[in-house]
């Protein structure tokens, strides 16, 4: 699965959200406001363009932005160490990823997100004979709750959890909460930013000793962030404190592009690797 950004998608953002003219971006660059655009459109660019520089001037780390212009992407995950997690994407104009963990002793389930439609996950259901008992909802997008209506028909019994300050109060998930689901945990991590109620959940208590697992919606992707152009700060903060302090190991599952880790985005995401963001080395992964 390719990355939800390339390079000149992840430079676009940085450059809104710093609020850099691009007139000063295409000359950080070395290039025309014209060429700039279009290496921010395609991700190429067919004239000699400074990336490093261009990096410097967004506030970007300039190593990682030329690795993820150089083709960078996070080594392939296969979910089944965790043996009760699945990733399943749809796709309607774009891919959007959900989530299924269970516990197998009591083959209780809980989604998290429900993509454009919830057949994928229906499938799964009956597969695996799950009882689903939890719908978690990282932010109310409509790609990402497309399909709530279909899965609450399907199941009304399902208890949905969300921090949209629509939902009802006893819907609503509070920062640190914790469920149980089976042997597991499910830990509530506001992380608003891109959505304003951007919500990651944090699982824990895998067999057989798996890393903790953080679906974080689009708070961050591999190699990026989602765009928040009114509260960046508010943003990068959500991810720096309650995503990226985890153990380095914990798999970090996003709403769009691949799979990726704490320790691969710390060396790795332009938007927070590098200076100004005190790390342990030893949790880095470069």
């Amino acid at each position: 699965m390719p990355l939800e950004d390339h390079i000149g998608d992840i430079c676009r953002k940085a450059r809104v959200q710093s609020g850099t003219p691009t007139a000063k971006a295409a000359h950080a660059a070395g290039v025309s406001e014209v060429v700039l655009e279009q290496f921010e459109s395609e991700g190429v660019c067919r004239v000699p363009l400074d990336v490093g520089a261009l990096a410097r001037e967004l506030g970007l780390d300039e190593a990682a932005s030329q690795r993820v212009a150089l083709g960078w992407e996070p080594p392939a995950v296969d979910v089944r160490r965790w043996r009760e997690l699945r990733m399943l994407t749809t796709r309607e104009g774009f891919e959007v990823n959900s989530f299924v963990a269970w516990d197998p002793a009591t083959r209780e389930c809980a989604l998290f997100d429900t993509g454009w439609n919830a057949r994928s996950f229906f499938t799964l259901v009956a597969e695996h004979q799950l009882i689903p008992r939890h719908l978690f909802i990282t932010h109310t997008h409509g790609d990402h709750v497309a399909a709530l209506g279909e899965v609450r028909r399907e199941f009304p019994d399902i208890s949905l959890h969300s921090n949209s300050r629509h939902a009802p109060a006893m819907q609503r998930v509070t920062h640190g909460q914790r469920i149980k689901l089976g042997g597991l945990t499910v830990e509530s991590r506001w992380t608003p930013g891109h959505a304003e109620d951007g919500v990651s959940y944090v699982l824990e208590g895998w067999p057989q000793g798996a890393p903790s697992v953080a679906v974080v919606g689009d708070a961050i992707f591999a190699g990026s962030m989602g765009k928040d152009f009114q509260t960046p700060a508010k943003a990068m903060g959500a991810v720096r404190e309650q995503i990226l302090t985890l153990p380095g190991d914990t798999l970090i599952c996003p709403g769009h592009g691949p799979l990726t880790t704490v320790a691969g985005e710390l060396c790795n995401n332009p938007f927070f690797a590098g200076a100004g963001f005190a790390v342990d080395p030893a949790r880095r992964d470069c």
